[in-house]
């Protein structure tokens, strides 16, 4: 597969969500302090993000 999400723990103990594509970081988000949490996140990425606005502000 190209693409997909991936969840791991950091040193700190929390939970960590990235989307990699072609092996390649694309985005990560904040860390969350459960597994359910990381896993809601990529859940509304999904979700909301195939009707998301494109901003350009420059």
């Amino acid at each position: 597969m190209a693409h997909k999400f991936e969840i791991w723990k950091d040193k700190a103990g929390e939970f960590r969500v990235r989307f990699k594509y072609n092996n390649e970081v694309i985005f990560s988000r904040e860390g969350y302090t459960s597994r359910a949490s990381a896993r809601s996140a990529i859940s509304s990425i999904l979700e909301y993000g195939p009707d998301a606005e494109i901003e350009d502000n420059s």
